[in-house]
């Protein structure tokens, strides 16, 4: 019933047990490094995979197995994994899908972290990397090979909310070879607003630090997909290379945050939508990137693809980067701070803190502005954050 049920009653109840011995509404924490067997045939045969059951919390855990199951309910995939951080589900995906001597293509506008482990390190073990601007079909078609394992990108990007059609990127890719993974990063958009499986995607990862936990008090991520994709991810990338297991108390609060998951989106769009309207009207503003904005060069086909535009918001301010750092700096309510997703309001200068990997010829490439200021829209009443924006802007 719940598969077929309303996106907030699936946050709510999908994946679900029933605590058999207290009757406890919460899934409880089940903080335990290990399980113990009935017999050796038992343990044997967990270990062989003959027979299901928990063996070791590397490798699984009873309370982070519910989250995994309701978070594969909301992207409508066979089975997803859970990670200690959103880089941790990204470099466990790419260590799994990638070996030396395949070729990566990535989009040219990603997050800082995830374009320094394609352009620093995975092209050290014998992985080779081309970027490109992946909402160019021409471009797209260009850089795949025969030796091409993996297409990997982010929508909307983080940070200049660039939109990348995913339907139209999927069918490329597979056209040209459908052994080739197509991998989406969900986290600007969280599967209330965009399910990249259901429009061709193979693999979709997120950062739960962000929206699917909302609280600012989780370090974790989700790789998303088929069953056999998954398990392979989780026995290989995450168990023996990555490591990066998430806690079950981790599980715990992420499975708290996700029950009020649709409303709190609902707010920061409708937040950041208000946001969006203002700076694009302010005069101290040169440009506002969010793709509910018809400018938006992905405005047509954000529509497509997202139910609304989400809570993320870049600009450029008159004056350059110096005029954007001094707006930063004389914020009072909005918090000075990386990261996103939270009920607090966010605000970072990309280029030199969640960007600093880019050098500037790579900025100028991925068209990241030295000077973009990018916000995390929050929770707050909208007028107190505009209130808070226009004194700021009154001391430029």
């Amino acid at each position: 019933m719940v598969n077929n049920a309303g996106f907030a009653t699936k946050a709510i109840h999908g994946g679900n047990i029933r605590d058999a011995q207290y009757g406890s509404l919460a899934m409880p924490i089940y903080q335990s490094s290990t399980f113990c067997f009935d017999s050796c045939e038992q343990g044997g045969n967990r270990f062989a995979g003959i027979e299901p059951g928990y063996i070791y919390t590397r490798a699984g855990n009873p309370t982070t197995g519910v989250l995994e199951n309701k978070i594969a309910i909301l992207e409508d995939a066979e089975a997803a994994l859970a990670c200690s951080s959103g880089m941790g589900a990204i470099t466990s995906a790419l260590w799994t899908i990638c070996a030396a001597g395949k070729h990566i293509v990535a989009d040219r506008t990603l997050y800082g972290c995830t374009f320094s482990f394609l352009v620093n390190h995975i092209t050290r073990f014998g992985v080779e990397l081309t970027l490109a601007d992946l909402s160019n079909r021409q471009e797209l078609e260009s850089a795949l090979r025969p030796d091409t394992a993996a297409v990997y990108f982010e929508t909307p990007a983080n940070p200049t909310l660039k939109i990348i059609d995913i339907e139209a990127v999927a069918q490329i890719v597979h056209d040209y070879n459908p052994k080739i993974k197509v991998v989406a990063d969900n986290t600007f958009s969280t599967p209330y607003l965009t399910q990249p499986l259901k429009l061709g995607c193979d693999i979709v990862v997120h950062s739960a630090t962000k929206y699917l936990n909302g609280h600012g008090d989780v370090i974790a991520g989700f790789v998303c997909g088929k069953t056999g994709d998954i398990n392979d991810i989780r026995m290989s990338g995450l168990k023996e290379m990555t490591g990066c297991v998430i806690g079950p108390f981790e599980s715990f609060l992420i499975l708290r945050g996700l029950k009020t998951l649709d409303i709190r989106m609902d707010r920061h769009c409708s937040n950041a939508s208000k946001m969006a309207e203002y700076l694009d009207g302010h005069p101290k503003v040169e440009k506002v990137y969010y793709p509910g904005l018809e400018h938006h060069a992905g405005h047509e086909t954000a529509k497509k693809q997202m139910l609304k535009f989400g809570g993320m918001i870049a600009f450029e301010v008159k004056g350059g980067r110096k005029a954007g750092e001094t707006l930063l700096n004389n914020l009072e309510t909005c918090a000075l701070a990386v990261s996103l997703g939270d009920v607090e309001t966010l605000v970072e200068h990309p280029a030199s803190m969640t960007h600093h990997s880019y050098t500037p010829e790579a900025l100028a490439e991925a068209c990241i502005p030295e000077g973009l200021v990018r916000v995390s829209v929050g929770l707050e009443s909208i007028d107190d954050i505009l209130l808070d924006f226009e004194k700021s802007f009154a001391k430029l």
